[in-house]
């Protein structure tokens, strides 16, 4: 037997996506994206009692009726317009598994979240890939070029975009909007950094759908994701999403971000005013080039080979993201922002890397 002839051709041609692992050594991670701040000990201490309390030979509840009616409000939507996902993940493979009707194929932007097109491809759909413009912006004209009658069926945005951390033309995200007889997928994995969303947008098209997620707001190990949408759509896309997809604990977690939702906005907050800070600081590293971020993270190229530059930093035991894909993004590399500590120890790093290739 040949294991390949069993697996779908685009599978076995493809890669798939490189989680970060949890090297020996590696003592501070600008990978992820994470939130660097770890939840506070008395915090952390009422979060475990809720969760000592569960009955785990139990499932949780289906549904997570309660989460829904919380995160509605939370978002100022109605309650059948949210459904609740294992990450955003999960969602977006719920997007790419239902909406394969009359209308089908994916649309995405590049470059982006590698994970739109990896499980676009892995539930069996096209995948047609529009450059951004030379500013990191939506190429609308590219983009409606490929718009068709039955094509596509959803098309992803991240907003503020991963990796180059800005924020997409409203108006282009709007003309998309107008133009696709799909639906618009709108990934607001960093809202909260740019203090801006699209939300309001869903009263004035029914073919938007936002995405949300705790991940990047201190709960990455709960893994926990909202998708926002015409409540039709929710309900078709609610037969897809597996029965228990959140467990006991993770819905403790989404009720407990909600009950200390200051302390979490705080942290974010936090965040911003060191994300400002690390991009002077990369500015006025000779042969680096930032960029303006409304994320929690910052892109960025180097005139140097960034494959070298990213072997002298993980030496020195930090971790970023290396993105060195010509034509798009050669050299060029992303770090999240992590607290006061860290980013100072990652930009002495990055200046000590840089001295040691002759710069």
């Amino acid at each position: 037997m040949v294991i390949k002839d069993l697996i779908v051709k685009e599978i076995v041609e493809q890669s798939g996506y490189a989680a970060p692992a949890y090297t020996p050594g590696i003592r501070i991670r600008l990978d992820a994206n994470e939130n660097p701040f770890r939840l506070q000990e008395p915090l952390k201490k009422k979060l475990l009692e809720r969760m000592g309390r569960v009955d785990f030979n139990r499932y949780p509840v289906a549904g997570s009726p309660e989460l829904r009616q919380r995160f509605a409000d939370y978002f100022g939507v109605d309650q059948d317009m949210v459904m609740p996902g294992n990450g955003s993940d999960e969602l977006i493979q719920i997007l790419c598994l239902a909406l394969k009707g009359s209308i089908n194929g994916v649309l995405v932007p590049v470059p982006t979240f590698a994970m739109y097109k990896i499980i676009a491809v892995n539930t069996g759909n096209k995948v047609v890939e529009v450059p951004l413009d030379s500013n990191f912006d939506l190429d609308t004209e590219a983009m409606l070029g490929k718009i068709a009658a039955n094509f596509p069926a959803l098309v992803f945005l991240s907003y503020p975009n991963s990796p180059t951390g800005n924020l997409f033309s409203r108006d282009k995200i709007e003309t998309i909007l107008k133009k696709t007889s799909g639906i618009v997928v709108v990934d607001e994995a960093y809202a909260a950094f740019s203090e801006d969303t699209l939300v309001p947008l869903l009263k004035k098209y029914d073919n938007l759908i936002i995405l949300k997620t705790l991940s990047k707001l201190g709960m990455a190990s709960m893994r926990l994701g909202f998708l926002i949408g015409n409540k039709d759509i929710i309900a078709e896309l609610d037969k897809v999403r597996l029965p228990y997809n959140i467990n006991s604990l993770s819905q403790i977690a989404a009720s407990f971000f909600l009950d200390y939702s200051m302390e979490f906005a705080g942290q974010v907050q936090e965040v911003v005013k060191r994300r400002e800070e690390l991009y002077l600081a990369l500015k006025e590293i000779e042969g680096i080039n930032p960029y303006p971020s409304r994320a929690n993270f910052i892109y960025f190229s180097c005139i140097f080979d960034s494959n070298r530059i990213y072997a002298k930093l993980t030496v020195a035991g930090i971790y970023v993201k290396n993105l060195n894909k010509p034509p798009q993004m050669t050299n060029c590399m992303r770090v999240t922002v992590g607290n006061l500590e860290e980013n100072a120890a990652f930009i002495k790093a990055l200046k000590s890397g840089i001295s040691e290739l002759g710069a």
